[in-house]
């Protein structure tokens, strides 16, 4: 606790209350750097969360501006940020939200070959693109850096949310081992839209970011039960959700062998 201000110790006095989290885990999410790959319908309400909860860097990852249509679901940005960059409004805003965050905005695209150096000394990174090779690049490359990854997804009114740890796990007999994202999705679905092809309505991607930051602030504080291994399906139109099983494929291209 000494390593708090006073008002980092107000402002999370809710966390530090709870026996889960505490000083200790308080701590550690100020010790954390976080990457999260996409500013978008997901990424920015996770954003927003993070940032809140007291998460010490934060590194924004995105090439895109905002546009009018953004502002159903991306709730990061107003009306007034139409045509400006993603990563630096979002900056802006998560800094006015808590200038004790360190906010990192890279105007890049990940891709396979930038993808490590982007996501190098990160902790954690939450992936919410719209891109499948995009999802590839960044989980291969958290295969390699060893880094835990949460990924969400959204269309129409259904989403999902995993958390992948095969890196962190390759020391594992092979039996033993979590499977990554290419384990769940080995290739590319043909013919698979877009939301701005297919639509999302604006707050399923609330729901979901909300509960990727959840994930993120439970695998950093070491809080609870990790969603590794798992995929969580929630369908907005009946409120409900469940959750299955993900295996690992021995013959994933990426942690298979």
């Amino acid at each position: 606790m000494s390593t708090f201000s006073a008002d980092e110790r107000e402002r999370y006095a809710r966390h530090i209350l709870l026996r889960e989290i505490g000083g200790p885990g308080q701590q550690r999410l100020k010790r954390a750097s976080v990457a999260l790959v996409g500013a978008g319908g997901l990424g920015a309400p996770a954003a927003l969360y993070l940032a809140a909860a007291g998460v010490g860097r934060i590194r924004l990852i995105d090439d895109d501006a905002v546009s009018l249509s953004n502002l159903q679901r991306q709730v990061l940005y107003r009306g007034e940020d139409v045509g400006a960059l993603k990563v630096s409004r979002g900056a802006e805003a998560l800094g006015a939200l808590n200038p004790n965050v360190a906010i990192d905005p890279c105007k890049e695209r990940l891709t396979e070959a930038n993808a490590e150096a982007l996501l190098s000394g990160m902790d954690l990174v939450l992936d919410g693109c719209d891109s499948f090779a995009t999802r590839f690049a960044v989980n291969a490359a958290c295969h390699r850096l060893g880094i835990a990854l949460i990924s969400g997804a959204v269309g129409r009114w259904d989403g999902q949310l995993a958390t992948f740890k095969s890196g962190p796990t390759k020391h594992l007999p092979a039996d033993e081992r979590l499977p990554c994202y290419r384990c769940f999705v080995s290739e590319e679905p043909p013919g698979g839209e877009t939301c701005a092809e297919a639509g999302v309505v604006g707050a399923l991607t609330g729901v979901i970011g909300a509960m990727m930051a959840l994930e993120a602030i439970k695998e950093i504080a070491q809080a609870g039960e990790s969603l590794a291994g798992r995929l969580v399906l929630y369908d907005g139109l009946s409120a409900q959700s469940r959750i299955v099983k993900l295996p690992r494929d021995p013959a994933c291209p990426v942690c298979g062998g």
